[in-house]
């Protein structure tokens, strides 16, 4: 499939990132960095002059952080919107719930891949030239077997990261992290969406509350962390988490992407 050339902005106060990703995208045949800004004034200023179709934003800049950005983005209402990719060091559940509100489209946690990053951009180029929205089309309209195989070997993949952690197979989280992490990586869900989706659709598969579902999943991630693989755990984050146990949000958010890349 051809897709449409996608210009990107990318902000962050950290140069070196900056250049990276500049040579990235622009070594990619359907991409280019249009611009680039180091603080959140700079940012706002060069959305409005460059228009991008997605912009690549940092939370945490000097001057007006990433919230500042978004915010301020609400009152100028672009049209159109850019998609917005935000890259973050911390994967709380509250921070990415006020990205989600904010209208952030997808995150990222740091470090992260960037053919993972890539293929974000290129759904958002699938939905907009479909008139879609956070839609992964190219999925959904696959054969009905071709897409039962990809769904067999993506809980496959799960299964066995989930072994390595060490997340007791008869706990019921155990299921809902494999199901919640398919899902996320099937529909292109953030972080946020964990309580007003994912959640809910776990709950009503399985017969369970929303509250259950969260509980069972945070008792296998904790018992993982205390009881199983940290060092692995810690490998698979690819933050440093110190002694705090990672969110469910985080863990759900990598295991996705852990099938997104393979």
């Amino acid at each position: 499939m051809i897709f449409e050339m996608m210009r990107i902005l990318v902000v962050d106060n950290n140069v070196e990132l900056c250049s990276i990703l500049t040579e990235f995208f622009d070594s990619q045949p359907d991409m280019e960095t249009v611009g680039v800004a180091y603080d959140g004034e700079e940012a706002l200023t060069k959305l409005l002059d460059l228009k991008p179709d997605v912009m690549i934003l940092d939370i945490t800049m000097p001057h007006l952080d990433g919230i500042g950005v978004l915010e301020r983005l609400e009152k100028i209402q672009l049209d159109p919107r850019p998609h917005i990719i935000v890259l973050t060091a911390f994967g709380r559940d509250e921070l990415v719930s006020r990205l989600t509100e904010l209208g952030v489209d997808y995150f990222i946690v740091k470090p992260f891949n960037l053919a993972m990053l890539a293929e974000r951009i290129r759904q958002f180029a699938q939905e907009d030239e479909q008139g879609l929205s956070h839609n992964h089309t190219t999925y959904q309209e696959l054969p009905k077997y071709q897409r039962r195989n990809i769904n067999e070997t993506n809980e496959k993949r799960i299964t066995k990261i989930l072994h390595e952690m060490g997340v007791p197979p008869h706990f019921k989280g155990f299921i809902y992290l494999r199901d919640a992490a398919m899902m996320c990586q099937s529909r292109g869900y953030v972080g946020g969406a964990l309580t007003k989706e994912i959640y809910p659709t776990l709950a009503q598969k399985y017969n369970a509350t929303v509250g259950g579902v969260e509980a069972a999943i945070r008792n296998a991630v904790v018992t993982a962390w205390k009881n199983g693989n940290t060092d692995y755990i810690i490998s698979l984050c690819g933050v440093h988490l110190g002694d705090r146990v990672p969110t469910n949000s985080l863990i759900i958010a990598k295991l996705a992407e852990e099938i997104t890349v393979a």
